[in-house]
């Protein structure tokens, strides 16, 4: 009597080297097997030049599996894996790896783009309530003066009551901060070029010019894809219409912010900033943001990181098994969408 056929899909990963660890613990590593025919050790870190292991199993391909440090899928590649059909990506954006050459050959693609926004999203939740108690201020005022000290009469006009906090970006990030909000007796404004009053409506909030939410916002978070046309997005127009004491945080990217105009806000102490992000990603040695007390510099870490990968890696086995079953992604990425999405 003949074996029955094994309908699952073959499956490489493909991400850089030590990500693989990272992201997959046992248990995803035995539902990555049931799901798929998948060597799970074999990892492919250079599809452009593979080893004849990574080669062999590209010919035979229907699904990669990939994470941070893809190799770009160029029209070369893709010609190496005749077989493929999806790419599952469990991390945020896709623009590193998907080319055009992807949408041509009609290859679906989805990403845990969804799973690495909650994080970002928490993480800004905190750096706004803080902000809004002058957390930074007051520790640092805290280890100075070591002593006795009148905080109410420091603090007052301090809090998180009827505080006014800007959201730039309706991005998939920013959605998810103004989701996280709504508890709180804040009024939040939006700026996003492509959302209208309808869809302001449905988020609680209250839709605005750039300018005016900055001039109108105690806080400030960066919420808007690297884009061309948001290269220096918050210049210094926007930087001083800013209130003084208001705090802008960033957690998109640092070319989304004129770090030129924003050093004098924040060296004269006008402004305080919350940065996870910077232009470039590594400020030089000498950069005042290292020392400035009313600046909270981190090294990029608002997003998946620890165990929070494993979130991601979760979400992305969640759309190898409805591949495998045949159903559509429950969070597709579209080529048409990418020229405004991070």
């Amino acid at each position: 009597m003949p074996k029955p056929t094994d309908h699952r899909p073959r499956a490489l990963l493909a991400m850089a080297p030590g990500i693989a660890e990272r992201l997959f613990t046992e248990r995803h590593r035995t539902r990555l097997a049931a799901l798929t025919r998948t060597d799970t050790r074999l990892v492919a870190h250079d599809l452009a030049d593979p080893s004849p292991e990574v080669a062999a199993a590209l010919v035979e391909a229907e699904v990669l599996f990939t994470c941070w440090g893809a190799t770009p899928l160029t029209a070369a590649v893709l010609d190496t894996a005749p077989r493929l059909r999806a790419v599952v990506h469990a991390a945020g954006s896709v623009k590193h790896h998907i080319t055009d050459a992807c949408w041509e050959r009609g290859i679906a693609v989805t990403s845990s783009a969804g799973a690495n926004a909650l994080p970002v999203a928490e993480f800004t939740l905190a750096a706004i309530l803080f902000a809004g108690k002058r957390v930074l201020h007051s520790a640092d005022r805290y280890r100075t003066l070591r002593t006795g000290h009148n905080w109410l009469a420091e603090l007052d006009g301090c809090g998180n009551y009827r505080r006014t906090v800007g959201i730039v970006g309706a991005s998939r990030i920013g959605r998810r901060v103004i989701e996280l909000l709504r508890p709180f007796d804040l009024d939040v404004l939006l700026y996003d070029p492509y959302s209208d009053e309808e869809d302001a409506a449905r988020l609680g909030v209250r839709l605005t010019t750039l300018d005016d939410l900055c001039a109108r916002s105690s806080v400030v978070s960066v919420h808007a894809p690297q884009l061309p046309e948001t290269h220096h997005l918050i210049g210094a127009a926007q930087l001083s219409a800013m209130p003084a004491g208001a705090t802008l945080i960033n957690t998109a990217r640092g070319s989304l912010v004129d770090e030129g105009a924003l050093l004098p806000e924040l060296t004269s102490g006008r402004l305080h900033a919350v940065l996870d992000v910077t232009d470039p990603d590594l400020p030089p040695a000498s950069s005042p943001l290292y020392d400035l007390p009313n600046v909270l510099l981190t090294p990029h870490v608002a997003g998946s990181l620890g165990n929070e990968l494993h979130r991601m890696a979760d979400q992305a086995l969640d759309e190898l098994e409805r591949f495998a079953a045949g159903r559509p992604f429950a969070d597709p990425v579209y080529g048409e969408g990418l020229s405004r999405s991070a």
